[in-house]
């Protein structure tokens, strides 16, 4: 399974393009990736804190065929989004329900799933972020950045390379186990 790229200098919020891009096309899989956004969403309505050069970024691909609730497939974006981060930060990196990555009780990641329908078809839509290269400064809510925590620069399209990669793997796997299931 492959993702078709669709890649923008600026956007609202890449989930609200991914919406777009799906009700427009006819592109069952996809994931858009901006530079900047001004308007990226957060949980609970929140709002995501862009800072250039972090990484925004949201999958989109049709629910056909996968038969998993919406809270395990958060859990398995989280892991997959954690399996990227540890290619780069070899120590412990923590899960916090619902959405969240933390490293050293400091949040580096966050992972928003909206579905929609299109021509009959439900797609869900993964929008994430991660901070590269630079803390959001949220009073309540301590942040950090994966530059900082290596002590080294990180390449922002080598990282969006790696994460599409490990998308691609584990949403063949799933489409394989549920064919497997309803055959038998």
């Amino acid at each position: 399974m492959r993702f078709k790229k669709f890649k923008f200098k600026k956007v609202k919020s890449t989930n609200n393009t991914a919406i777009r891009i799906i009700r427009s096309s006819n592109f069952r899989f996809g994931m858009v990736i901006a530079e900047t956004q001004s308007n990226g969403k957060g949980q609970y309505g929140k709002k995501w804190i862009s800072n250039k050069g972090n990484l925004f970024v949201s999958f989109f691909h049709e629910l056909k065929n996968i038969n998993i609730s919406l809270p395990s497939l958060t859990k398995i974006n989280c892991l997959m989004v954690k399996k990227a981060l540890q290619k780069y930060y070899k120590k412990k990196i923590l899960f916090k329900k619902p959405n969240d990555l933390l490293i050293n009780k400091k949040k580096i990641s966050g992972i928003l799933q909206e579905t929609t329908f299109a021509s009959g078809n439900k797609f869900l839509i993964v929008g994430i972020g991660v901070n590269l290269i630079k803390s959001p400064e949220i009073k309540s809510y301590p942040t950090t950045n994966l530059s900082k925590l290596i002590n080294k620069p990180i390449n922002k399209i080598n990282f969006e390379n790696e994460l599409k990669v490990i998308f691609e793997k584990n949403l063949s796997r799933m489409y394989k186990i549920n064919n497997k299931v309803k055959r038998n």
